[in-house]
């Protein structure tokens, strides 16, 4: 069955160029034990929690 490309997608060529910048954040995120394995049991809590990382990340970026 051949493959029909969508045409609101950007090229493939395109994205590749972004997926290091994702998945480095991820791995920023991921650093913190508890958002690694997600001791939360509500979805308030690891949203916080997950603000919290993103934003002591973003400070460890820009004091270097």
């Amino acid at each position: 069955m051949p493959r029909i490309a969508r045409t609101d997608v950007e090229s493939h060529t395109k994205l590749v160029r972004y997926r290091w910048r994702v998945e480095r954040s991820f791995f920023w995120l991921l650093n913190y034990r508890r958002l690694a394995v997600r001791w939360e049991r509500t979805a308030s809590n690891f949203t916080g929690f997950l603000t919290l990382a993103a934003a002591l990340t973003c400070y460890k970026n820009i004091s270097k």
